[in-house]
């Protein structure tokens, strides 16, 4: 069976002379904006619309190079709707612009973005996840909104909110919760650093609240390094789900969960991933 990843490159191959969107790519997958983007990017290195991009600016030089006439008919054949823009993000990829190639006539020193084949990642095995069915989960703390392919800010965003755990109004429990939402509407997701809350009556204006509806989640533990929680989240995607035959949930897109052995300034202890499922 493909992984999501396998299926995206499929879908972009197949697809990226025409219209599409990092909301197609995702829906072929049956994953949210942020699911997608985090295990593309995980596995191949690139984000989807980095390489959507590359594989029709490459297409793009291919053709230059072997003597298009018209520059602008190629520019629309790769998705841009006027000659600057195309030439803006053409010099950006390659470091010359559309009519410089045409008139060098080849391709060699170009960073080409040839098509991927296959999920490169080799694939961290999982075991069954134990399903959790709780009521609504409160959860409060500090959130912000990163770019779909952004992860790089959580640990800043971590470093701010660490301090604040135990010190919330109506705490319930002393787990930490990272959790993720809001990809469906936007080019970008919203993560909230917190923890469970019984209620947001007296939560400081500081502080953001989410109310979870009962659902039931996919539960899977990794006693590894924080540092194994991309494998695991592809793993969890493109292996673990499938082979339990259970679909992602709509809301949120998932939940990191770090209990009292984890070790916040080693990064030590384990964490679990809990994700929403049909």
């Amino acid at each position: 069976m493909p992984t999501p990843v396998e299926k995206a490159i499929w879908f972009i191959e197949s697809h990226f002379a025409g219209d599409i969107t990092l909301d197609d790519v995702a829906k072929v997958c049956d994953l949210s904006r942020f699911q997608m983007s985090r295990l593309f990017s995980y596995a191949t290195g690139n984000s989807v619309t980095g390489y959507l991009r590359g594989r029709r600016l490459t297409e793009a030089a291919r053709a230059l190079a072997s003597g298009a006439p018209d520059i602008m008919a190629v520019a629309l054949d790769a998705g841009y709707g006027s000659h600057e823009a195309f030439s803006r993000a053409f010099r950006d990829q390659f470091g010359l612009t559309p009519a410089e190639l045409r008139t060098r006539g080849h391709l060699e020193g170009l960073r080409l973005v040839e098509p991927l084949r296959e999920d490169p990642k080799i694939r961290l095995r999982l075991p069954p996840p134990r399903i959790e069915a709780p009521g609504p989960l409160l959860i409060a703390g500090i959130g912000r909104r990163f770019a779909c392919d952004d992860h790089a800010g959580i640990p800043a965003l971590w470093q701010e909110f660490t301090p604040h755990i135990g010190g919330l109004a109506d705490q319930r429990g002393k787990a930490a919760y990272g959790l993720v939402t809001g990809s469906a509407a936007s080019d970008s997701y919203f993560y909230l650093a917190g923890v469970e809350v019984s209620g947001f009556s007296d939560l400081d204006r500081a502080f953001a609240g989410i109310r979870l509806p009962a659902q039931r989640w996919a539960v899977f533990r990794q006693d590894g390094h924080i540092t194994t929680i991309s494998p695991t989240i592809h793993a969890i995607f493109s292996q673990a789900l499938p082979e339990a035959r259970l679909t992602p949930g709509d809301m949120p897109d998932l939940i990191e969960r770090y209990d009292e052995d984890f070790d916040a300034m080693t990064g030590a202890g384990g964490f679990e991933i809990w994700v929403p499922v049909r």
